[in-house]
């Protein structure tokens, strides 16, 4: 058996998606989302809304209007841009109600721009919606 504190085998694992991806950009916005979750088990499926604050290809910044204890693993929705179910992890929470999200799959260049022409962001105020591309 090895020593506490010594070097374990199993340490020097990394995954991609966490250890070696390259980080994305962080974009702010504001959009309208959803998450959706289980609660007690299996029981019954619960949904919070919140606010998109910040965005990227591969996580998100929400703020939540209430202190809620989410779970580690949910769904979340952006429902005006008809992006549904994203498969997403609880990275960090913060005490000012807002969390930092991580989406299990990257988003495409497509769906972020649909993100953006819908935001209420200044920022996306000029842009406009190919309708061909839908």
């Amino acid at each position: 058996m090895a020593a506490p504190g010594s070097s374990h085998f199993l340490k020097k694992e990394e995954s991609f998606m966490y250890d070696r991806e390259n980080r994305y950009r962080m974009e702010d916005t504001m959009n309208a989302g959803r998450l959706e979750y289980t609660e007690n088990g299996m029981t019954h499926m619960a949904a919070r809304r919140c606010d998109v604050v910040r965005i990227s290809m591969s996580g998100a910044i929400i703020s939540l209007i209430t202190q809620v204890n989410l779970p580690k693993q949910f769904y979340f929705d952006i429902p005006d841009a008809r992006i549904n179910k994203i498969g997403s992890i609880l990275l960090k929470t913060f005490s000012n109600n807002t969390a930092e999200i991580r989406f299990l799959r990257l988003l495409t260049q497509k769906e972020l721009d649909r993100i953006f022409v819908f935001s209420t962001h200044p920022a996306h105020r000029d842009r406009v919606l190919d309708v061909r591309s839908w």
